[in-house]
């Protein structure tokens, strides 16, 4: 009889989870259940999996709203239904138009209409009317009886109860950003919108006993005979399995002899590797990821594959990946083994700059009715909940951050206040709103408007209203095409040394720069920063105290750093270890085995599944499936802690001892869930060594690949400090030298007009076109002449010094410019006969400031190319520098600093402390501890120098300051630097 209902997915409406949903339907002994949710099938296959489980036959379908007004209900027939529901929903979705009245375009959909929309008589076969019982006196029998078979019973089920109907009221106040006591009635669902009994909703109708029959046969009418957890994807990237087949044997063959000659041993494992893929059926699969670094490859981007396929040696072959399994040991059952129902894991990163031609190339590759990005949803948590809910009580904005910190700290509630909490706690993690995975795709062999609907978001690409869980019950495999900024650096660097020296770099040596000598003095001196994942400060100090001079430690270092490793303590057990080998005690001979290489400590993904396996005796399965729900990708909870007592059961029938047990798993339990695969951590020390390799002999154009490329740990303005070390000589911005991005000739460089803030993008446009088509300016008024740049823009570029080719001081060039704007006003637009050359007069001397340069360039690029250090009132005297850090080792000193970055941690007391990052006025890096003592005492006050006082530790190694005091410091008095005037404010 319940053929209306909704989740939480009917998004700011709905209040039922789709789990709590069907749980309510078994309760009340329903043997049918309808799942209409408003304008969206997003829940759809959780739905029908959590009814099966429970007997219980699954309808479903969508509500169709325009905005708030309710227009009829779509029910599927079958499952050729449900794709005619979800391709309407995507087109209409999609192109942000109404939905029709009366929608004509279904052949396997029941439309249900409500009361007083259409006459009766004049509905199509698959039409009804469905009747609340509310209504049931605007229903007469005369009507009923003109057109018997199309009167049924509606009756919506949107929340639980009362509490629940507030939720509701609470949700729909924050979809329409309005105060609930503004909320009207049509604004909100009707407050009897719960489950009944089915016994007192048919008493209800008692009196149209023929609506109930016309129920139960349209309940009968409809059926989903979808399997779940089979493959959905794309069959065969050829014609066939057996061409797949034999196409993928070829491929990776070819690919071997060029990666290994004619080694045995790898060749076995290549055998071994395509006989399981085949017997999967994830020959398919591989080729669709051939294809796409193919045409990657055709167009000359650069890419990286990554993820648990670096475990492949078939995908090493392929040129998926430059991992080479073989020599690092991957385990290719973490990629795949036979026990494996869910997919292969294939992550293939792309710069920013090329990823979404990739993307738009799957989609027409392999068409837009079969592709699709895969969504995932933004969820209420508790800090947004709250100031949402502050807003639609109307509280002001200081009683909502009060309460917002609240939970830290006690205060006095109000009953508002209260409420707020209240219902927060009941909103937290309903799901709020479709957003896109960050890099996943789907790729089906039916339309993939069977198993969802597409939205168009911004982006522009069609996504799923699918999560990656949702895919994978489905049987819809994931492929991960991202972005990131390293990749850009790359490839930037390699173009710029191929302009700016006319060398090509082969990238791809990657075993030649593990080799070299100099790149291993770099990282063993973290000389690192703009190199990719390995720049951070906390990166650096982990390659100091490792000594770190070759891949396999760099492949380590790259996991380790994770957070969960780190918190847990075993990187600095692994430190320890690393220093000290001969001390280690192993939990268990079957340990010391299974992790020597790693010094008895867990660092990988792989190392969850070895140990379950080898140590607990767990299947293959079981153990991926542990790795998995340890790291977040498994949603399960029973299947998990069936795992988890098997883990402890066999430990038990095997003779381990209880603690050795129980240490084993808090060990694999504590890092799980930050943890890399070892094919993770593998692919980025490749990429770490292709960036090292180019900051080694290039530094100038990898810095300045950096900086075009927005993307690393520091802010802007460091990578400019790091590209003046090189030796460069870093020039402002200039109207003639200047393109959009940053460029360098030979060892000069001319910072890029994109870094002027407000200056407008179009003036800047125009600049470089008219310098492009009629040459450079040659000078201040013929500037003007051509770009008719105004004088809030002409003080941008003159104060930041864009015309210091004209050998003029800033201030004459304010006093010409407003000379030259009036004129330029005061003659007509038509074009001169003859260029006069520009009028010349006589201008006193303006004095020079020597720090004018620095001020203005922070006012307008946010950031100074010169000496930062010459602006701070203190003269750096008596004060130690990093270089000196080693011989001053456990004495007091003082340091004056410049603030790059700041980490926050807690300690195990849940206190504050950090950790900073400065630089000194040498331009080296300093690092600092500051403890919760300290930290309370003299706090971080944004960016700018600081006097740091404190006692001089070692690690490992690494170098850094206990502060015990720490202040800021101010830039010099305002009288030795006089600003620049206004352009405003001169006068002729």
């Amino acid at each position: 009889m319940f053929i209306n209902c909704k989740t939480w997915f009917s998004y700011r409406y709905g209040t039922y989870s789709t789990q709590d949903l069907v749980d309510a339907a078994a309760d009340l002994g329903l043997a049918s259940l309808g799942l209409t949710n408003i304008n969206s099938t997003a829940d759809t296959w959780d739905f029908v999996d959590f009814c099966r489980e429970k007997k219980i036959k699954p309808i479903v379908g969508t509500e169709i709203r325009n905005e708030d007004r309710f227009c009829y209900i779509l029910l599927a027939k079958n499952d050729a239904g449900l794709l005619e529901i979800n391709r309407f929903l995507s087109q209409h979705l999609q192109a942000e138009m109404p939905f029709p009245e009366r929608p004509d375009c279904f052949s396997e959909v029941l439309v249900i209409h409500p009361v007083g929309s259409f006459s009766a008589q004049d509905l199509k076969e698959h039409e009804f009317i469905g009747v609340l019982a509310s209504e049931l006196n605007r229903v007469k029998k005369q009507e009923v009886e003109a057109a018997l078979k199309k009167w049924i019973i509606r009756h919506p089920v949107t929340f639980q109860d009362k509490t629940f109907f507030n939720v509701h009221r609470l949700l729909r106040a924050i979809a329409k950003n309005t105060l609930i006591s503004k909320l009207v009635e049509k604004d909100f669902a009707s407050s009897d919108e719960t489950f009944v009994s089915e016994a007192a909703l048919m008493s209800s109708f008692r009196n149209f006993p023929v609506m109930i029959s016309n129920t139960l046969q349209l309940i009968d009418a409809c059926e989903i005979t979808t399997e779940l957890l089979t493959d959905k994807n794309k069959k065969h990237y050829s014609v066939s399995a057996e061409d797949d087949r034999v196409l993928l044997a070829k491929l990776a063959m070819e690919g071997f002899h060029y990666r290994y000659g004619t080694d045995p041993v790898a060749k076995a494992r290549l055998i071994k590797e395509l006989k399981i893929i085949n017997d999967l059926n994830f020959n398919a699969y591989f080729l669709i990821v051939w294809d796409v670094i193919r045409y990657a490859q055709n167009r000359g981007f650069y890419y990286v594959g990554r993820g648990s396929g670096a475990n492949s040696i078939v995908a090493y072959c392929l040129k998926i990946t430059d991992v080479d399994p073989i020599r690092l040991d991957l385990y290719f059952e973490r990629f795949l083994n036979p026990h494996r129902t869910s997919p292969p894991d294939f992550d293939i990163d792309f710069s920013w700059k090329d990823r979404d031609e990739v993307i738009d190339y799957i989609f027409k590759r392999y068409g837009k009715d079969h592709v699709s990005l895969l969504g995932m949803y933004s969820t209420f948590q508790r800090k947004a909940i709250i100031r949402e809910l502050g807003k639609v009580f109307g509280l002001p904005k200081e009683e909502i951050d009060q309460l917002v910190r609240g939970k830290d700290q006690p205060m006095n509630e109000d009953k508002i206040q209260r409420t707020i909490l209240k219902y927060g706690k009941l909103l937290e993690n309903f799901p709020n709103h479709l957003s896109i995975h960050p890099g996943g795709m789907l790729i089906s062999e039916r339309p993939i408007y069977q198993y969802t609907v597409n939205e168009l978001p911004p982006k522009g690409f069609c996504t799923a209203q699918i999560d990656m869980f949702l895919a994978e019950k489905i049987g819809l495999f994931k492929l991960d095409i991202l972005s990131q900024r390293g990749l850009g650096h790359i490839k930037d660097a390699i173009r710029l040394v191929k302009q700016n020296r006319g060398i090509d770099i082969d990238i791809h040596r990657v075993e030649q720069f593990m080799s070299d000598p100099k790149v291993a003095e770099q990282i063993r001196k973290a000389d690192t920063i703009g190199c990719f994942y390995i720049e951070s400060p906390a990166m650096r100090q982990l390659l100091t105290k490792l000594k770190c001079n070759d891949y396999l430690t760099l492949v380590a270092a790259s996991s380790i750093i994770r957070p969960g490793v780190a918190q847990s303590g075993m990187m600095k057990q692994y430190i320890e270890r690393f220093h000290d080998p001969e001390k280690i005690v192993y939990l268990h001979p079957k340990m010391k085995e299974l992790l020597e290489e790693t010094f008895g400590v867990m660092v990988y993904q792989e190392d969850v599944i070895k140990v379950a396996h080898h140590f607990a005796g767990l299947d293959m399965g079981e153990a991926d499936i542990l790795r998995r729900a340890m790291s977040g990708k498994y949603r399960s909870h029973n299947r998990f802690n069936e795992i988890r007592e098997n883990f402890f059961k066999n430990c038990k029938e095997l003779g381990h001892d209880d603690a050795v047990a129980a240490e084993v798993w808090r060990q694999m339990e504590s890092f799980g869930g930050y943890s890399f695969s070892k094919a993770h951590s593998a692919s980025f020390a490749v990429e770490s060594y292709q960036s090292l390799y180019l900051k080694t002999y290039f530094p100038m154009e990898f810095m300045v690949a950096v900086i075009n490329n927005f993307g690393g740990f520091y802010a802007t303005e460091f990578y400019f400090h790091e590209l003046k070390r090189t030796g460069a000589k870093v020039n402002p911005p200039c109207v003639n030298r200047s393109e959009y991005l940053t460029n360098i000739s030979g060892e000069e460089i001319f910072v890029g007009m994109i870094h002027v803030q407000q200056l407008e993008k179009k003036l800047c446009d125009l600049i470089l076109e008219e310098r492009k088509t009629n040459g450079n300016y040659l000078s201040l008024e013929d500037f003007i002449e051509r770009t008719h740049a105004g004088p809030e823009q002409l003080n941008i570029l003159i104060s930041v010094g864009a015309f210091g080719f004209t050998g003029l001081g800033k201030k004459k060039l304010l006093w010409k410019a407003n000379f030259a704007q009036k004129q330029l006003a005061a003659i007509p637009d038509s074009p001169a006969l003859f260029k006069e050359p520009p009028m010349d007069f006589a201008l006193p001397d303006f004095p020079d400031y020597p720090l004018e340069d620095a001020l203005d360039e922070i006012n307008v690029l946010g950031f100074a190319l010169t000496d930062m250090f010459r602006l701070c009132a203190h003269d750096g005297k008596g004060m130690a520098l990093a270089h000196q850090l080693p011989e001053l080792l456990g004495k007091s000193v003082e340091m004056l600093g410049q603030l790059v970055t700041t980490k926050d941690v807690r300690t195990v007391n849940r206190e504050h402390m950090a950790f900073g990052t400065f630089l000194d006025a040498k331009g080296d890096w300093l690092d600092t501890v500051h403890f919760p003592n300290s930290l309370k005492r003299f706090p971080f006050q944004g960016k700018g120098f600081y006097k740091i006082r404190g006692k001089v530790v070692e690690d490992f190694g690494t170098f850094a300051i206990d502060v015990h005091g720490m202040w800021k410091v101010g830039l010099k008095d305002k009288k030795e630097v006089e600003p620049v005037q206004e352009l405003s404010a001169v006068s002729v």
